[in-house]
């Protein structure tokens, strides 16, 4: 039921958010990507990543301080029955106004499987401004990102 009520609130602020994709984080923003469907092999499995999973990446700060971040997948439906993600890793990176990334957190690889994988990052102040992205990774492969336009 936990999983559900945090989908929904997840599907409630991607339709917001749907037509604008990455958001000023002048204080606060939060924005959802859906996860789209993808099979990999795991041990010789195949593994398969059903629709109903969203990716959201949730930033809190001013200017260029960031006082917290967070990133994660919540999956409702019957993506929430699923094995999940295994061998996933969350990064975050930080790119400048002309698109160019000049920092990434590289997150540490989990080898367990997880159906909501989710990573915080500590606080920290961006020497420019630009934007500030979340990426998720399942066995090496970037499946799905999620950006906020951080702006004076």
């Amino acid at each position: 039921m936990r999983h559900v009520t945090r989908l929904t609130t997840a599907l409630a602020a991607a339709a917001v958010l749907a037509l604008t994709p990455a958001t000023a984080a002048h204080a606060t923003a939060i924005g959802s990507t859906p996860v789209r469907t993808f099979e990999y092999s795991v041990g010789g499995v195949t593994m398969k990543v059903p629709t109903g999973c969203m990716f959201t990446h949730a930033i809190r700060g001013s200017g260029r301080k960031i006082t917290y971040q967070n990133a994660g997948v919540d999956c409702a439906f019957v993506a929430a029955i699923s094995p999940g993600f295994c061998n996933w890793r969350i990064d975050f990176t930080y790119a400048d106004t002309d698109n160019r990334t000049y920092r990434t957190s590289r997150g540490r690889t989990h080898n367990e499987c997880k159906i909501d994988p989710m990573r915080n990052n500590s606080p920290r102040t961006l020497p420019r401004y630009g934007k500030a992205c979340a990426h998720l990774y399942v066995n090496g492969v970037r499946r799905v990102s999620q950006c906020h336009h951080i702006t004076k």
